[in-house]
């Protein structure tokens, strides 16, 4: 899947904790991270630390793929 906006991953990262079961809450146990962080990411609001957005990725089960763009 590409994610070329901020709405797009936010929307991603909600689908995913749904898909697995967890609250705001219990992703903000597992990673350390603020509910309230949690919740401005979901929602499209936050301007967080890639360092924690890769943390919330790796508990969800998440990955980054980099690759470089194709022109056309």
């Amino acid at each position: 899947m590409f994610v070329v906006s901020p709405e797009a991953l936010a929307a991603v990262v909600r689908a995913r904790r749904k898909d697995l079961g967890l609250t705001q809450a219990d992703l903000s146990d597992a990673t350390g991270i603020s509910t309230r962080a949690i919740f401005d990411l979901e929602n499209g609001k936050a301007s967080i630390s890639f360092k924690n957005l890769l943390l919330i990725l790796e508990v969800l089960g998440l990955e980054v793929d980099v690759e470089v763009k194709r022109n056309g």
